[in-house]
């Protein structure tokens, strides 16, 4: 995009003093015209640039002119780097580093080995996510409807969508979309994607916010939950909910509360725990407990 190639140029320009139309359009992958009409729009945004022919000649910002060596701090220019590089984890590209290696040429100290920050957002699916994330970016990139196969709770469906926005969010990757078949916006979790495919078919965009996330938004339903858990557990309720979310008896045992958004989320979380746990409300959450350890029994009791 020529925004980001005139801002690398920038960038370039306020780390030598001096560098040549053909260094900037092998760097850059354009023709020395496209770097000439880019250098032209530098100016005509008040950069006060300066080329020279002959030995020695070439193109910099004019002496003088106050400006700072970089458009970022070196804090700054790491936590971007820390961000790219969480992106390719998952993408397996290097299309964000090489980006950011144009825009910090001659800013060793960025990479001299003091990274100190580093984002893993691949998963044990990063065999079969990378390949939906690119055909999704494809597909919000040039407006074009995206289809595929969704596996939920309620079942399996084909979905066609307008793609909007590739999120992160609650630990997995989601995509925001214009579903058709709903008429409204929808968030959907790729791992429960398949056959995903980009259709030949456009759509208009729509004038949309930011989506909202929140979980009164997502998970409307809320369930208040009071639980006694054995002190073994301590640390996994300080994981998920923080060193307030319980409050510890003279028993040993630890009386928590808490809200929670989705009654089957909540249950597969308490299982988890075994018989680590005594649910004490709802009761809704009790006799379905109940009703699945009966059922456990059942499947794996001893047969006479």
């Amino acid at each position: 995009m020529k925004v980001d190639r005139l801002v690398g140029i920038l960038a370039v320009l306020l780390q030598r003093d001096s560098i040549t139309a053909p260094e900037l359009a092998e760097r850059f992958e354009v023709s020395r015209r496209t770097i000439n009409r880019d250098i032209e729009s530098l100016c005509r945004a008040g950069i006060p640039i300066c080329t020279r022919q002959g030995v020695g000649g070439g193109i910099s910002i004019m002496e003088g002119y106050r400006l700072e060596k970089t458009l970022l701090s070196t804090g700054e220019m790491r936590e971007i780097l820390a961000g790219l590089r969480g992106l390719d984890s998952v993408s397996g590209g290097r299309h964000y580093a090489q980006l950011m290696e144009k825009l910090r040429e001659g800013a060793s100290q960025l990479i001299n080995g003091k990274d100190y920050i580093w984002i893993d957002l691949s998963s044990w699916y990063k065999g079969s996510l990378a390949p939906k994330i690119e055909k999704i970016q494809f597909a919000i990139e040039n407006r074009r409807l995206l289809r595929f196969r969704y596996y939920a709770p309620r079942g399996e469906s084909r979905r066609n969508i307008e793609p909007y926005y590739l999120l992160f969010k609650w630990s997995n990757w989601y995509i925001w979309g214009w579903c058709q078949e709903r008429k409204d916006f929808r968030l959907f979790k790729l791992n429960r994607m398949e056959e995903t495919e980009v259709s030949e078919q456009g759509f208009a965009p729509r004038g949309i916010p930011v989506p909202d996330l929140s979980d009164e938004r997502i998970f409307p339903g809320r369930i208040v939950v009071k639980a006694l858990f054995s002190p073994e557990m301590k640390w996994r309720l300080i994981e998920s909910f923080g060193i307030h979310s319980y409050i510890q008896r003279e028993d040993g045992k630890l009386l928590f509360e808490e809200e929670y958004t989705n009654e089957d989320c909540l249950i597969s979380w308490l299982m988890g725990f075994g018989d680590q746990v005594e649910v004490l409300e709802p009761e809704s959450v009790r006799d379905k407990l109940c009703h699945m350890a009966e059922n456990m029994i059942r499947l794996y009791g001893k047969k006479e």
